[in-house]
């Protein structure tokens, strides 16, 4: 036991710098929620789809949720229902067992609607290509691939998985380029 406590005395805190504030994504909360409110009525209701992912960018979505990233701060915040939403946020390759799910997801989300896919898989099929060729954008006998061989996309957030900060820009990016706002 004083071994371990000796060890762990000599080696001090081995812990990442955090991260430093950048401003250029800081945000204007107040003309964001006025936007939202404007045109939508309400918050921006978000309804997260997990199509078959690792798990890895459902993570990062919770994220949005603490503190430090504060989502339901900017008017944003995720329903249980694809009725009550005004986006679907899809995660992983779609497994065809998860096709006609996500399909009724969407099609029950209503007009006018948003689809931010998030994550390599989501974009591409990620490592789940059948050859890992960018031809077969990830379809084989078990997923469908990418998001966008199902429904239509209106963003894509690459990476494995992507930060809180870029799904967060993909979200803002989607609705200041739609027809919602």
């Amino acid at each position: 036991m004083y071994q371990i406590i000796k060890q762990i005395l000599r080696t001090g805190i081995k812990t990442e710098t955090p991260p430093q504030p950048d401003d250029a994504l800081r945000l204007d909360a107040p003309q964001l929620q006025q936007k939202i409110l404007q045109h939508v009525g309400r918050a921006l209701a978000i309804r997260h789809v997990d199509a078959g992912s690792c798990n890895g960018c459902d993570l990062e979505i919770h994220a949005l949720n603490n503190a430090y990233y504060n989502i339901e701060g900017l008017g944003i915040q995720f329903v249980a229902s694809p009725r009550h939403a005004d986006m679907l946020l899809v995660t992983g390759p779609v497994s065809r067992h998860m096709e006609t799910a996500l399909k009724r997801t969407y099609d029950a989300t209503p007009e006018p609607k948003l689809v931010v896919a998030v994550g390599d898989c989501g974009c591409t099929g990620g490592i789940f290509c059948a050859d890992h060729s960018a031809a077969d954008n990830g379809e084989s006998y078990a997923s469908c691939g990418k998001v966008a061989s199902v429904i239509p996309v209106d963003v894509a957030v690459p990476g494995c998985p992507p930060t809180p900060t870029a799904i967060l820009q993909a979200i803002l990016t989607a609705v200041s380029a739609s027809k919602i706002l």
